[in-house]
């Protein structure tokens, strides 16, 4: 008889028990790494006498930075329309939204913003109102701004800025062509919509940042300071017009920014 010595040939049930119980197959893994949080998506609000073209300074830094971005085209209309104009934009998205409002679009962030996917507020140069409030009753107490007599109602109540004054109220620090091409472009307001009252207010419930522009000749620099203390917002300043995202818009994409970093940095649940 012959024997034959050497390393055993493990039983099939061995085999199995070893599997079974290696460290690496069961509970002692790798760590996975955390996924990154997803971008944001910045959703820009126009004015009165604006459309969504206004903002391209500030599209194209933002774009540079692989953000992305939708400017939203109000009707004007009512801040029902308005709203609802954002609520359209707002539907299809599936990241985060930096919600951002300049003037009139102000009062529409204020309602549109409350929609959970929007996770931050940014105001440029904007109305505040809180609920129960229009654009017309924050500006009650205060003398009536010196543009307001040179606006022309036309027979569907729509309010024109005349092209030849509107440059040095609206944006007086942009060369003569730029300021002429957005009096040419401009989107005239139903005079009505400035009695809507907000039934919501984002800013309560959501990070916000203001961006006040120190020679505003159509909000008052001083009617800026109260709303934006009153929301108790992160105020940055700027020496510009009306239109900082026209005259300044390094400046006006820096704010944004400043608010996309802060969602980046938030754990934030997913929108549904």
């Amino acid at each position: 008889m012959h024997w034959t010595f050497g390393p055993a040939r493990p039983s099939r049930r061995s085999r199995l028990w070893a599997a079974l119980f290696t460290p690496s197959l069961l509970f002692f893994s790798a760590p996975v790494a955390q996924a990154a949080p997803p971008a944001p998506t910045v959703v820009l609000v126009h004015g009165a006498w604006a459309d969504g073209s206004t903002w391209r300074e500030v599209i194209v830094r933002l774009q540079a930075r692989g953000l992305h971005v939708v400017a939203v085209q109000n009707q004007l209309n009512s801040l029902a329309d308005d709203a609802a104009a954002v609520a359209r934009a707002l539907e299809p998205i599936t990241a985060p939204v930096v919600l951002v409002g300049h003037s009139w679009g102000g009062t529409v962030i204020t309602q549109a913003g409350v929609s959970n996917k929007v996770v931050a507020l940014v105001y440029v140069a904007a109305f505040a109102p809180d609920v129960g409030e229009s654009t017309n009753d924050l500006q009650a107490n205060a003398p009536p701004p010196g543009y307001v007599p040179l606006l022309q109602l036309d027979s569907a109540g729509y309010l024109w800025f005349p092209q030849a004054q509107m440059p040095q109220w609206f944006a007086q620090d942009l060369p003569a062509p730029g300021a002429a091409l957005i009096a040419a472009a401009q989107n005239p307001i139903r005079a009505t919509a400035f009695g809507d009252k907000v039934d919501e207010a984002a800013w309560r419930s959501k990070p916000s940042w203001y961006l006040l522009t120190t020679r505003d000749r159509m909000i008052a620099p001083e009617l800026q300071r109260q709303m934006s203390a009153r929301m108790q917002a992160a105020v940055r300043t700027v020496d510009s017009s009306h239109v900082p995202f026209a005259s300044q818009p390094r400046e006006t994409t820096a704010v944004i920014l400043e608010a996309v970093e802060h969602v980046l940095h938030q754990p934030t649940a997913a929108p549904r």
